[in-house]
């Protein structure tokens, strides 16, 4: 579907709707629900059967299959979406260009196509009514703007590419998420626990936590007037996070949204409680009357398929925080 089309379809669901989202290239399949038309496939291999599966491009848990029981589990997180080219030119190369998903101002764009998994990519900040979000794209060959640049529907931020490890020419693509900023003392927290240098300082992908954006389109296609708090405050929860009352909780500030609206006054909170989806996007926070010293899970929902599978590691198979999952915790309330 030419991206001229894509935009008046687009702008004639979004005339009334304050969330201006659209897709960021001329690839309009997801609004067909054609998934292998618009998803780059992945290269699998799963009990000796290798395959090129298209739905390891979704957002989501599909990647790295294991076998449990009789049933398939997938134990690795993917946080966008990999859209697919819709051309190429003679040597094979994506000529696509890339737009923004929202109008914003560029924050970031990585120096080098080698300081990162993502190769080159671009960030976006989105002033909206819920609160700043932020939208990345990621393995493009090229960038055309630069940081502070305002940009709309029509700015073309970059060109889709295949930088960043593991992506070869024939998977080449655009990674892009949309996203919540979990903490803007973020390069304190880095350099407490790792010896790498951070070469993006907050606007590492770490300290970027990613809305599930294709339920997010489809959604805003059926209902024009959702807002990003609607969205999230209705996706599922899967873990509980109880953390100590001295906690931060600065996303607090910047997603108001979050806090259920409670008589008890801040200096009277025992501790708070943090509903997260299965990677840990938080959903809501309330109080807690049972005070803890450090972050804990104290609910986690019952599956077939083991909690650290299904948590992205942060909650382990007993139903306790895991390593990992207390380093999340921190780096999400600021402890």
């Amino acid at each position: 579907m030419p991206r001229f089309f894509i935009l008046l379809f687009l702008a004639a669901i979004t005339t009334a709707c304050g969330l201006d989202l659209r897709l960021p290239t001329d690839n309009g399949a997801l609004l067909v629900n054609d998934g292998a038309g618009y998803f780059q496939f992945v290269d699998r291999d799963f009990e000796g059967v290798k395959s090129t599966p298209w739905e390891g491009g979704q957002f989501g848990f599909v990647r790295d299959a294991r076998r449990v029981g009789p049933r398939i589990a997938y134990a690795r997180f993917h946080e966008g979406m990999d859209i697919k080219p819709t051309q190429r030119d003679a040597k094979g190369n994506p000529l696509d260009d890339i737009h923004p998903i929202l109008p914003g101002t560029v924050v970031h764009v990585t120096p080098s196509a080698g300081l990162s998994n993502y190769g080159r990519y671009i960030v976006v900040r989105h002033d909206l009514p819920d609160g700043a979000f932020y939208s990345l794209y990621a393995h493009l060959a090229s960038a055309t703007v630069a940081v502070g640049d305002q940009v709309t529907h029509a700015s073309v931020l970059g060109r889709m590419g295949f930088t960043g490890s593991g992506i070869d020419q024939r998977r080449a693509h655009l990674h892009v998420e949309l996203n919540m900023l979990l903490n803007p003392e973020f390069e304190t927290w880095f350099a407490s626990g790792f010896r790498t240098p951070n070469h993006h300082g907050i606007y590492n992908g770490m300290n970027l936590l990613g809305l599930d954006l294709q339920a997010l389109y489809l959604a805003h296609a059926k209902n024009p007037a959702i807002t990003l708090s609607e969205f999230i405050r209705q996706s599922e929860a899967w873990f509980e996070l109880t953390v100590p009352a001295t906690a931060k909780m600065d996303f607090i500030t910047r997603y108001p949204w979050l806090r259920d609206i409670a008589s008890v006054p801040d200096s009277a909170i025992s501790a708070w409680k943090i509903r997260c989806t299965r990677w840990g996007l938080p959903i809501s926070v309330s109080p807690a009357s049972q005070p803890v010293s450090q972050p804990v899970v104290s609910w986690v929902k019952e599956d077939p398929i083991p909690h650290y599978y299904n948590t992205r590691g942060l909650v382990s198979n007993s139903g306790q925080i895991t390593v990992s999952g207390l380093q999340f915790a921190k780096l999400l309330i600021g402890l």
